[in-house]
């Protein structure tokens, strides 16, 4: 009967006999821990001193515990949180169950969590107290000074837009983890999203010298949302101003997919290319990492917030795309996204 209940559980449960031997492991811990623990002493297969004194206790006074056991795999390191319980069976001697929770999602949750708030309380630290001490200055030493004046309070604009740009992008990456699993009901034409994002970027890609080149067909339909598109076709061709050669050349191109392999049907692939000094391949995995920067130093100055490739990514997978970055350091950086097409 007791063999039956184990194996009902979907989380890992072993079952040891008056001897301290596994008697029973049911399923999830067979896949978990690992077939060879059936007959082993206790002693041997958990071998961490944290859950071993709670199963001791167990046995010798029949007092349930709980303690904390991390498995490593080799490639993956588990934290479980283990409820242990002595069995008391009539006419035999006592034997102790194991009941092993899995916690590892949970806590790299709240680890990004405290990250997150962290970072957040950096970025915005820095533009305050830069404020705080243009303000100071603006009350004391700068208070007779016109053009002191007019320069602080240029900074201070600068740090507060800087502060305004953090804020917004928090604000959207909150309403798109709350979107993630509705897919958008819109239909759109990417061709005049990509010239709504183009357009307002043409006067400062000009004035510093870089072109933007586009090689696109007259249409491309797609289910979508044209915000969120707009913002994310802005952002790839912006970074691409930012941080390509100057002068040089940027170029979009737009073209059709018969069958997406992933996507399962037809689809659109946009690829954005910049000339500059790409990046180095440690660097790229983490590049959709909220607050990731390759340089802090140069993103900070071109006004960036760290989130904008976040954002892209959320919105892509809102959109059951693909987002792929490749780059070769001297020679330029592609980011390429893959939209379903209307079909």
């Amino acid at each position: 009967m007791i063999d039956a209940v184990l194996e009902a559980l979907t989380e890992p449960a072993l079952l040891l006999d008056p001897t301290g031997r596994v008697e029973l492991a049911n399923g999830a811990a067979r896949e978990r821990l690992g077939v060879w623990v059936v007959g082993r002493s206790y002693v041997s297969v958990l071998r961490q001193p944290a859950l071993l004194a709670p199963v001791e206790d167990a046995f010798a006074e029949g007092r349930a515990g709980t303690a904390r056991f991390t498995h490593n795999s080799g490639e993956v390191e588990t934290l479980f949180d283990v409820r242990v319980t002595p069995v008391a069976r009539a006419g035999a001697r006592r034997q102790v169950l194991l009941v092993f929770r899995d916690v590892s999602e949970m806590r790299a949750g709240e680890s990004m969590r405290r990250d997150f708030v962290a970072n957040v309380s950096h970025e915005l630290k820095t533009p305050l107290t830069a404020v705080m001490g243009f303000i100071e200055t603006l009350q004391g030493p700068a208070r007779q000074d016109p053009a002191a004046q007019e320069r602080f309070l240029g900074l201070m604009a600068q740090e507060t837009a800087r502060m305004n740009r953090l804020v917004s992008d928090l604000l959207s990456l909150s309403r798109l983890e709350g979107q993630s699993r509705r897919r958008p009901t819109g239909r759109v034409d990417l061709i005049t999203i990509l010239d709504a994002a183009i357009s307002p970027l043409r006067p400062r890609a000009e004035a510093d010298g870089v072109a933007i080149v586009t090689d696109a067909p007259a249409t491309a339909p797609a289910p979508g949302d044209r915000d969120q598109l707009i913002q994310v076709m802005t952002n790839l061709v912006e970074n691409a101003i930012k941080y390509g050669a100057r002068p040089g050349t940027v170029n979009v191109a737009v073209r059709a997919i018969d069958r997406e392999p992933v996507i399962r049907g037809p689809a659109w692939r946009i690829d954005v290319v910049d000339g500059g000094m790409g990046i180095a391949p440690e660097h790229i995995p983490r590049l959709t990492e909220r607050f990731y920067r390759v340089d802090t130093g140069r993103s900070r100055a071109e006004g960036g917030t760290g989130l904008g490739l976040a954002i892209v990514k959320h919105i892509v997978n809102r959109h059951r795309g693909r987002l792929k970055i490749e780059s070769v350091a001297g020679q330029g950086t592609e980011v390429s996204i893959t939209l379903p097409a209307e079909r």
